[in-house]
Formats: C-alpha cells, structure tokens, sequence
C-alpha cells in the first residue's frame, strides 16, 4: 500500500510555487506516496502554557502528521531563512518536550523560489531542526529549485515539460525511494527482534 505522506508548505498563498511543487511531486509517485496537504496557516503560535489544554488546531495539526508514515517539507525563503508559519507548525509538533509527532518520520525537504540559490537558506534550517526532531533526512538529490516561477507551470497547476520537470521527477522516485527503504529497514529490524527474543526464550526453556 502507498505510503501516507504529510505536506507541509511553508508559503499561505493560495497559489504558491512550493504548494505545486509539492504537489508534483507526489502526483509523480502517486503509485507509491498518498499525500496529504497539511494545512498550518490556522496554528496559533506555540505558547507553553497551552500544553496542558492545547488548542484544538493544534491538536488536529499533531494528529494529521502522527498518522503519517513521512513528511515532505517543501518551502519559499524569507528573509535567507524559514518562513515563521513553518517554523511554529515545527514547534507546535515538537511538543510538549519528548511527544514529538516528528519523531522517526522519515523526511524530504525541498525549496523553490524564483530566485537563482533556490531557498538554499531556508532549506538549511529547516534540515537543522529535522536532525533535533531525529527525523531520517534524504540527502540526496539535494532540492534547491530556483527560477521557478508561475510560468513554470501549466494553467491546471501542473509542470511543464523541461528540465525542471525532469528535476522534480528524480526528487519524487528518490522521495519514494527513501520513504521505502527507512519502513523496510524498521519492519526488517522489528522482524529480527522479535526472533532474537524467541530464540533466546527457547534456549531458557528446559529441553
């Protein structure tokens, strides 16, 4: 079964680059990724107070991505850093402290702006706090878009042909890819557990 896959997007406008982006790139591998747009404009702002009766956004919010099996991070660059809407949807699931719904989802991150370094900044800190969130990060391909404009894309919201296209295509199959091999791994590891623990059972058992 495909996995499900939260999309955070670090942009509110209604039509923002890194929403088609994201969308792209799960439209690509809609065989293996079931994405689900997360949406973090409505969070009020992370106040430690409130952990003992959160908000009911932020509830919803932690909901939606602790059923997901990873996260895709696609994101602008404001001021060479992190939009503030993305970084208190990051806060907002990272607590209370040791109750973080980021916790081992594997991750993607990518950054498109119309601008040549592509969000590189930006990209940055948010890989930053994903190592904190001990999110397994892929590494590569690495995924600074830059000159993506709304010229980029066709009047349905979907990339034309070319070599950004070509670019996105290579994120998705290496999205799925890594999504893929962190869930086996796990499963592989549980497997081997749990034989470890029967053998070690039997081996107490009097013969």
């Amino acid at each position: 079964m495909p996995y499900k896959i939260a999309i955070i997007v670090g942009s509110l406008r209604k039509d923002s680059l890194n929403r088609k982006v994201a969308r792209s790139i799960c439209a690509i591998r809609g065989d293996n990724l079931d994405c689900s747009m997360i949406e973090i404009g409505d969070l009020p702002l992370y106040n430690q107070d409130l952990d003992a009766n959160p908000p009911e956004q932020w509830v919803r919010f932690r909901n939606q991505v602790a059923e997901a099996d990873g996260v895709l991070f696609c994101s602008p660059e404001y001021n060479r850093g992190i939009p503030g809407v993305l970084k208190n949807a990051i806060d907002v699931g990272s607590r209370p402290y040791g109750q973080s719904v980021f916790d081992k989802k594997p991750a993607a991150i990518v950054t498109a702006s119309p601008g040549s370094i592509g969000g590189f900044g930006s990209n940055h800190q948010i890989r930053q706090a994903a190592v904190f969130l001990n999110m397994p990060v892929m590494q590569q391909p690495e995924a600074y878009l830059g000159h993506v404009s709304d010229d980029s894309f066709d009047e349905s919201g979907c990339l034309k042909e070319g070599p950004l296209k070509e670019l996105i295509a290579n994120l998705a199959h290496a999205f799925a890819g890594w999504v893929d091999m962190i869930m086996r791994s796990r499963q592989l590891l549980a497997e081997d557990a749990a034989h470890a623990a029967a053998q070690k059972q039997a081996e107490k058992e009097p013969a």
